[in-house]
């Protein structure tokens, strides 16, 4: 099953996804109205998996919202992403488009629970952050 450019996932997560993107970026692995699994083959492979926090499976004293989290995606081109989501699709920034000292240029939106996404582009950081990254 593939997703769609817009598509509401369970805990009302909202994912964009480009159409013209790479296909195993689309790979959805189970898919039901509390629960959905998406991978991106490779190596090493990744999964997210997002659960409706209602659903029975959570231990009910964690049964609520989450907030607090910021989940980071890197993209190729983040004035692109930036462009398609804020400006054609209207998501609210929460944190302006901006280049970090750090090594990225962002931009932070939040799904309508409070969780934070970071749409990031690394860059080369400033001197003073050169030394913190790890060699690759």
């Amino acid at each position: 099953m593939r997703v769609g450019r817009r598509r509401h996932l369970p805990a009302d997560l909202v994912l964009n996804l480009p159409q013209d993107g790479p296909e195993e970026v689309r790979e959805v692995t189970f898919e039901a109205d509390w629960y959905v699994s998406l991978r991106r083959p490779g190596d090493p492979p990744y999964e997210l998996a997002l659960l409706d926090h209602g659903h029975p499976t959570v231990p009910e004293a964690y049964r609520r919202p989450v907030q607090g989290v910021l989940l980071n995606f890197e993209v190729e081109d983040v004035d692109a992403e930036w462009e398609r989501l804020v400006l054609g699709e209207g998501l609210t920034a929460e944190l302006d488009l901006r280049t970090e000292e750090f090594g990225q240029r962002h931009f932070i939106v939040a799904d309508p629970n409070g969780v934070l996404i970071d749409v990031i582009k690394e860059v080369p950081p400033a001197a003073a952050y050169a030394d913190n990254y790890v060699t690759r």
